[in-house]
């Protein structure tokens, strides 16, 4: 069950925070003012039943497993069987979700865990589940549910205008510790009182409401155009454009720090309360101390946020939760244990907000899906390694010893800003499609490729040092964007002759090349073109075959 809700909460953590720059939201609104957006409204509202839903899901399908007599392993498979998807699917849910017109896709996931859910509860009431159908079905709603997240992820900037995100973000954490404060009491409840499968019932209800909401939503529909990109040619772009992003990067150094050392609270926190107290109702107690510590988090993260920088705030939150995985480890007494749990979630609130909106802010519109799967599989992935580190520490060394181990190098992550920074200045994300476009003779396929671009340059040689720093400074946004190759050459005989050269895979990645240049590079290219000392020439040329197509 622990397991279960740390997945949910991986989930929802990466989808509170839309794109925004993380020092302007909420400056104007309250935090209930988003409640007056109608679209915004009645997703919270459905998103909140479908999270009670999945929470009761969790405890009924646990219950299940173990009342039919299933082993160990079959038991810790319905764990695997509820992970496994998001490490497998999320490039490819972030490629499709780019792809395809989003509303759609949600609709389509939605209606595929609506139906599973169906076929489990119709199961459980004719008595025909065993605890092998029970893990496949259990993979089945993992697999919907890991090809939405990412898309569902990258439509939240389109539901809530960017003043109100902030005030959205703390509203988004107040509605899933709402969930997981309600859900498995509910399902504890209502399994006592009504059976394993009214639960599953319940569960496959609580679709209906976002199917419901999201067919309503009246979204421009996607036009994708003659350039569309296929899903393997938009997996390789996710992966070439986050490497060649440094922000990115350090966002993703950061959050996997702080995730790979906070997992022993996760990971622990059900063999501390077993240690003071015999009984589940305590594990419960702290779980939802630790909801009311988010929500307050929340709702304080509105009047303080104004106050630091993004690098201040991160380290405030880690060091906030560091001293409350201290105080787990060493707090004996139930209600001390309560208060260092309930700043723990304050700051949980902190570092998920931050990053998540930092993280959404840094990725245009093209590649925001995919930013995002990879946002999330670095998430999870030390996540789950940092789970099974702490547990295999706490085996051997003793929990204490691993909880503090933990809390030290929770409190050292924000040593990392002396390497790199979180941006703190609003990113302009919007399309700078100014390159001329190509001239072309007779017909190309936008599938042909590879294209070799030439860009010359006359410089003098006095600038010639400044010019070349420059434009390898650009050359990472020509990486970023769809080059697999770059270069610059001197011409041997003309000094002040310079000749840049970038291999794209094709014809349509190199169109595409041009519509992903934002106005926030517009520096970087200006800082290259300044030093000409005549117009430049371009030339672009296309991998010449052989009729015969062998060469």
């Amino acid at each position: 069950m622990a397991d279960h809700e740390q997945r949910l909460e991986m989930h929802k953590d990466a989808i509170r925070a839309p794109q925004a720059h993380p020092s302007e939201g909420g400056t104007e609104w309250s935090t209930w003012r988003t409640l007056h957006l109608p679209m915004f409204r009645n997703l919270l509202v459905v998103d909140l039943v479908s999270d009670v839903g999945t929470f009761m899901q969790g405890v009924g399908a646990a219950w299940l497993m173990v009342s039919q007599g299933a082993g160990p392993l079959l038991v810790a498979l319905t764990q695997t069987a509820s992970a496994f998807p998001f490490f497998l699917l999320a490039l490819p849910a972030g490629a499709l979700g780019d792809i395809l017109d989003r509303r759609k896709l949600i609709l389509t996931t939605e209606v595929w865990m609506f139906s599973v859910a169906i076929v489990l509860a119709v199961l459980t009431a004719l008595h025909l589940i065993t605890p092998l159908v029970l893990l496949l079905l259990t993979l089945a709603l993992s697999i919907g549910d890991a090809l939405e997240a990412p898309t569902w992820r990258a439509v939240l900037p389109e539901v809530v205008p960017q003043e109100g995100l902030m005030p959205a973000i703390a509203l988004n954490g107040i509605e899933f510790n709402l969930a997981r404060a309600i859900g498995p009491a509910l399902g504890g409840f209502l399994i006592a009182a009504a059976g394993i499968g009214t639960l599953f019932w319940l569960n496959a209800a609580s679709y209906l409401g976002v199917l419901w909401v999201i067919a309503r939503w009246k979204r421009p529909p996607n036009q994708p155009g003659p350039l569309r990109e296929t899903v393997s040619g938009a997996i390789r772009a996710a992966v070439r454009y986050t490497r060649n992003a440094p922000d990115i990067l350090t966002v993703l150094g950061r959050i996997g720090c702080v995730m790979f050392f906070a997992s022993a609270f996760w990971a622990l926190l059900p063999t501390v309360a077993h240690e003071l107290r015999r009984s589940a109702t305590l594990y419960g107690l702290l779980l939802a101390v630790f909801g009311v510590g988010a929500v307050l988090g929340a709702m304080a993260l509105q009047r303080t946020r104004s106050l630091f920088s993004s690098d201040a705030l991160l380290a405030l939150g880690t060091s906030v939760f560091a001293a409350s995985l201290w105080g787990v480890a060493g707090f004996k007494s139930v209600a001390l244990l309560s208060v260092a749990i309930l700043f723990g979630g304050a700051a949980w609130t902190a570092i998920m907000s931050l990053m998540t909106t930092v993280m959404q802010n840094l990725a245009p519109d093209w590649v925001r899906a995919r930013a995002m799967a990879v946002f999330m599989l670095v998430y999870m992935g030390t996540w789950t390694a940092g789970s099974a580190f702490w547990g295999y520490v706490a085996g051997r060394e003793g929990t204490h010893f691993s909880l503090i181990t933990a809390a030290i190098g929770t409190a050292v992550c924000p040593i990392l800003v002396l390497i790199s920074r979180l941006p703190d200045t609003p990113v302009d994300l919007g399309a700078w499609d100014h390159w001329g476009k190509p001239m072309l003779v007779g017909e190309v396929d936008p599938s042909q490729g590879p294209v070799l671009v030439t860009v010359e340059y006359e410089v003098e040689p006095r600038k010639a040092d400044e010019f070349l720093e420059a434009l390898h400074n650009f050359a990472r946004v020509r990486r970023r964007d769809g080059a697999s190759r770059w270069s610059v050459y001197r011409d041997t005989e003309h000094p002040a002759h310079y000749v840049e050269t970038f291999i794209v895979e094709s014809w349509g990645e190199h169109l595409r090349q041009h519509e992903r240049l934002t106005r926030g590079d517009r520096d970087l290219e200006e800082n290259v073109h300044r030093f000409e000392s005549k117009p430049i020439n371009v030339r672009h040329f296309i991998y010449a075959r052989s009729k015969r197509g062998r060469h």
